[in-house]
C-alpha cells in the first residue's frame, strides 16, 4: 500500500507523519516542489525583520529527519503536473509517473498578484522562502528608503512592522475602509493609531490600480510589498476532476475526503466547516492546515477520524499590540443571515499598580438568543489568553449570560477581578 502526498509543508508533512504513526508498514512518498519541507511560513515577517536570523530556523524538521526517523520518502524539487485518478498515478515535470493507492493533495495557496507593474524588480510578495530571500537581497543591495505595503490584512500589517523596524519609511494602503476584513471601526482606529505612533502611514479606501516605477497610488516607493491575500492552489486537483467548493478551494467532507475515491485534501487548498455558520469556508491558517493534515493522513492510513471545523481564530502582533480574532464580525454575521448585535469596551488588562494597560474587546452575539458569534481583542497585555477563551466560547455556542459568569482566574500580577472579557459580556447581556 502506497500513500503519496503532494506538498510537504504544514498539512502535507502532518498527513505523512500521522499516517506513519497509524501504519508502520505503509509506503509513504511526499513530493515537494520546493527545497524544504515542514517550513513555518508564518515566521517570514520575523525573518524579514531580522529577529529570525537564519532561514533554517523556520524549518521545524528537515527532510532528512523524516527519511531517517520516520521512514518517509521525501522527494524535494519534484513538481507534480498531473493527477491521473483512473490510473491511480501522478505525473511529474521531470516525466516520472508515480503510482498511488491513496493520495493526499496539500498544495497550499499562492499569493495574489494581478496588478499591472507587479512584475517589476522592486515589487515583492512574502509568501515563501525564495520570495523572502529575494526581498532581503534587495534590502541589502539596493538599500531602499521608502516602502509601500499594499493590503492591511495580517501579513500586510506584520510586514509593515518588520520594514519599519529595519528603518524604512513605510505606508500601508488598502482598498477597503477597514483593516483585517472585520469592518470594525474601533479596531481600524486602534490599528491606525498604533501604526502612526510608530511612524507608519495608513491610507484606507485607496484603490491601487497599478504599480508605477517609483510610486503607488501617489505614494513614493523604492520598494513595494503586495499583501493582497492568497488563493488556493487547486488547478492540479480540478483538472483531475476533484470538485471545488463555493469558495474556490477543494470541497472535502469531515474526513477530508474529496469526491474522487481515495483522494484526500488538506491544508490551505481545502475548505473546512465554519462552526458558526455551519457552512464550508476557505480559512487558510497554519493551525487549521496542521489539523486537517493530521486527519487526512490518519484516514488515508485506514482510520475513521473526523475534523469538526473551526471558528477562524488568529492573532498577530503590531508593534507589541496583540490583535486576536475569532468567529464573525457584526458585518460578517449579518451577511451570513444572523441578526447580530455588537458591543465594544475598554478595560484594564491588569491592576494599575501592576502596570496594567488598557485592552479592548468587541463581542458579537445573535440578538434574542445571545449566542456568541465572534469576538475581537486588542491590547498590549494578555491578548492571546483572551481570544483563546473567546474562541472556546464561540465553539461551545455559549450565550452572553453564560459568558459573563465564566470562572476566570484572578491574581493581581495576571488579571483584574473583572477581566475585560467579563466586562464585555456584561455589556453584551444588556444589548441582546
Amino acid at each position: 500500500m502506497r500513500l503519496v502526498v503532494i506538498g510537504g509543508i504544514a498539512a502535507g508533512m502532518s498527513a505523512a507523519a500521522r499516517a506513519r504513526r497509524v501504519d508502520r508498514t505503509l509506503e509513504i512518498v511526499v513530493l515537494e516542489k520546493g527545497a524544504e519541507v515542514s517550513f513555518g511560513a508564518c515566521g517570514l515577517p520575523y525573518y524579514l525583520e531580522g529577529r529570525v536570523r537564519q532561514p533554517r530556523e523556520l524549518v521545524h524538521y528537515p527532510a532528512d529527519y523524516f527519511r531517517r526517523e520516520r521512514n518517509i520518502d521525501v522527494r524535494l524539487g519534484v513538481e507534480v503536473t498531473r493527477i491521473l485518478p483512473a490510473r491511480r498515478q501522478v505525473a511529474t515535470a521531470a516525466g516520472e509517473v508515480i503510482a498511488y493507492d491513496r493520495l493526499v493533495v496539500a498544495t497550499g495557496t499562492r499569493a495574489v498578484n494581478g496588478l499591472p507593474g507587479g512584475d517589476q524588480p522592486h515589487v515583492f510578495t512574502l509568501h515563501d522562502l525564495p520570495g523572502a530571500e529575494r526581498l532581503l537581497g534587495f534590502l541589502r543591495d539596493r538599500q531602499p528608503r521608502r516602502a509601500v505595503v499594499v493590503g492591511a490584512g495580517p501579513l500586510g500589517l506584520e510586514a509593515a512592522d518588520a520594514l519599519r523596524r529595519r528603518g524604512l519609511e513605510v505606508a500601508v494602503l488598502d482598498g477597503r475602509e477597514h483593516v483585517l476584513r472585520r469592518e470594525e471601526p474601533a479596531l481600524t482606529e486602534a490599528v491606525r493609531r498604533q501604526l502612526e505612533r510608530h511612524g507608519v502611514g495608513f491610507a484606507p479606501s485607496v484603490r491601487v490600480e497599478a504599480i508605477e516605477p517609483e510610486r503607488v497610488a501617489g505614494y513614493p516607493a523604492d520598494l513595494v510589498l503586495l499583501a493582497l491575500g492568497v488563493r488556493p492552489r487547486v488547478d492540479l486537483a480540478a483538472e483531475a476532476g476533484v470538485r471545488l467548493g463555493r469558495s474556490g478551494a477543494i470541497a472535502a467532507d469531515d474526513r477530508m475526503r474529496t469526491n474522487l475515491s481515495d483522494i484526500y485534501a488538506a491544508g490551505d487548498c481545502a475548505e473546512v466547516t465554519h462552526l458558526v455558520t455551519g457552512r464550508p469556508a476557505f480559512l487558510p491558517l497554519g493551525t487549521t492546515a496542521n489539523k486537517t493534515g493530521r486527519v487526512a493522513g490518519a484516514n488515508a492510513a485506514g482510520l475513521r477520524e473526523h475534523f469538526p471545523g473551526v471558528v477562524g481564530t488568529s492573532i498577530l502582533s503590531l508593534f507589541g499590540m496583540g490583535i486576536g480574532i475569532t468567529g464573525l464580525s457584526e458585518a460578517q454575521a449579518r451577511r451570513e443571515g444572523f441578526s447580530p448585535v455588537a458591543v465594544t469596551i475598554e478595560a484594564r488588562a491588569r491592576p494599575k499598580y501592576f502596570a496594567g494597560k488598557t485592552s479592548a474587546v468587541t463581542l458579537v452575539a445573535e440578538r434574542g438568543s445571545g449566542r456568541l458569534l465572534g469576538a475581537t481583542v486588542w491590547g498590549e497585555q494578555d491578548t492571546l489568553s483572551r481570544v483563546n477563551v473567546l474562541a472556546s466560547a464561540v465553539t461551545a455556542r455559549l450565550a452572553a449570560d453564560q459568558l459573563q459568569f465564566l470562572d476566570l482566574a484572578y491574581a493581581p500580577p495576571f488579571a483584574t477581578v473583572w477581566d475585560p472579557v467579563l466586562v464585555a459580556a456584561q455589556q453584551l447581556v444588556k444589548a441582546v
